[in-house]
């Protein structure tokens, strides 16, 4: 690609379509609509456009729904099925389908992500900047520029940028709004210029932007995950060391997380992290450094996805330990199945894992979530749900905390020890006041506790630093 050409002028507001409106591209749509640009979300799926056309969010995310019908009003959002209109719309088209892990590999499938470049490229006849926010192994950018220039009847008009993205579910309005940094990996000054005509009201706030070319680029997202993922096995690895020794993994965390080089943030031990980014993305990271003959370079990541899976064995160990030695027709009380709170998403989900372990081992088990149940049926169909948190722990013999939701955080030990068959809980999540339900009358349990632990000495400020 020539860096040095222009393919034609800046729109001080350029238009902009997002290809993908799954939980990323509907969010960035959103978003960008709310911020006053003129936006075409653009999917293959019929079903998504119209529920998304409908005003209708097709997964959970908080603020979301409010904030589409907000922008729908406007008529600053359109949604479509069409490539050709989308390339006639677009002077910003950013890329934002999915990147899953490949059936019997750990490499990431990418043929959603080149179906849409080139689909788009071969369409395009006028000046248009097309940016891939999807994750990606190192190098894809490239292969894809290529691609691109191959496809497309006018090249010369046609250039390719990356902008990763950071979104945290459950806050993505807001990490879209307003991110901590922005990331643009650009071949050309038309392309940088481009980019921030697109975020204008984002830099304008002052929010921290990177420059940098489209490797580098591509490398951020999938080096902070894998940053992020081995601080929750590091901790989780402590977790097992704790258990062995007798010492509280709490307490541990909490004085690591005064040290400024450390921080409590993801310092947060329990049962390991899921969905899907971090699991997907630490894989196919592992995998490309071997392609590249660097594998040696991240073979930790192996341990850490690997101290991840252990979480979700032991605590199932611990659930069998309250009920006797064995889960066998004993009835257990799942709470959760969603990957995080404030999500719907149950992409390799330890709460469903565990619940389906559970079940192997001849276990009754029942599983509660607020958002989650409708995908985790359709998942997971072995598994019986019930419709109430009370009547998912009724007549339980152990009850087990596997996604940290409010309504269970905040649920009140006496009350549902009138409903329980047995008061036996494991915290798999860190989450519950240990000597609260300790008061009354519950065996209680967590990952990397002592048994026999009665308080747990941890200032207010201290559980402040140490989060997820």
């Amino acid at each position: 690609m020539n860096t040095t050409a222009t393919p034609g002028p800046v729109p001080a507001r350029p238009k902009l379509t997002v290809i993908g409106t799954g939980y990323l591209g509907a969010t960035h749509a959103v978003a960008m609509a709310s911020l006053g640009y003129d936006v075409l979300g653009v999917d293959v799926d019929q079903s998504k456009i119209d529920k998304l056309a409908s005003g209708e969010v097709p997964f959970f995310e908080p603020g979301l729904p409010e904030l589409l019908q907000e922008v729908m009003a406007t008529g600053k959002l359109r949604f479509t099925t069409s490539f050709d209109e989308a390339a006639e719309f677009g002077d910003v088209h950013f890329i934002c389908v999915g990147t899953p892990q490949l059936h019997g590999s750990h490499a990431a499938n990418l043929e959603y992500v080149e179906s849409a470049f080139t689909t788009l490229a071969s369409k395009i006849t006028t000046p248009a900047l097309l940016v891939g926010k999807s994750t990606v192994p190192v190098g894809t950018a490239a292969r894809l520029t290529d691609m691109v220039q191959m496809t497309s009847p006018n090249p010369d008009l046609v250039q390719l940028a990356w902008n990763p993205e950071f979104l945290r579910e459950g806050y993505a309005v807001q990490d879209t709004l307003r991110p901590d940094r922005l990331v643009f990996g650009v071949q050309s000054e038309w392309a940088e210029e481009m980019l921030r005509a697109a975020f204008a009201p984002i830099l304008e706030v002052g929010t921290p932007l990177v420059v940098a070319d489209l490797r580098t680029a591509e490398l951020v997202k999938v080096a902070a995950n894998s940053f992020l993922a081995t601080k929750i096995s590091y901790i989780n690895a402590m977790a097992e060391v704790c258990e062995a020794t007798g010492a509280d993994v709490n307490l541990l965390a909490s004085a690591l997380s005064y040290d400024d080089r450390i921080g409590g943030r993801f310092l947060k031990p329990g049962l390991g992290f899921g969905g899907g980014c971090l699991p997907k993305d630490i894989r196919a990271f592992a995998h490309r450094a071997e392609e590249l003959g660097v594998g040696q370079a991240v073979a930790f990541l192996h341990e850490v996805d690997a101290i991840n899976a252990r979480r979700r064995m032991r605590t199932v160990d611990l659930v069998r330990e309250l009920a006797g030695g064995s889960v066998k027709g004993k009835r257990i009380a799942c709470l959760g199945a969603a990957f995080k709170p404030n999500s719907d998403d149950i992409r390799d989900a330890p709460a469903l894992d565990v619940a389906d372990m559970l079940r192997a081992e001849s276990a009754d088990v029942v599983v509660y979530d607020p958002e989650a149940m409708k995908n985790a049926a359709k998942a997971y169909p072995q598994l019986t749900y019930a419709e109430t948190f009370s009547q998912a722990i009724k007549g339980a013999e152990v009850v087990v905390l596997l996604t940290e939701w409010d309504q269970f955080r905040n649920a009140d030990p006496e009350m549902m020890g009138e409903l329980v068959a047995h008061k036996a809980i494991v915290d798999g999540r860190h989450a519950l006041d240990a000597t609260a339900y300790r008061a009354a009358g519950w065996e209680y349990r967590a990952l990397g506790r002592p048994a026999d632990v009665k308080t747990v000495r941890l200032s207010e400020d201290a559980k402040d630093k140490v989060t997820v």
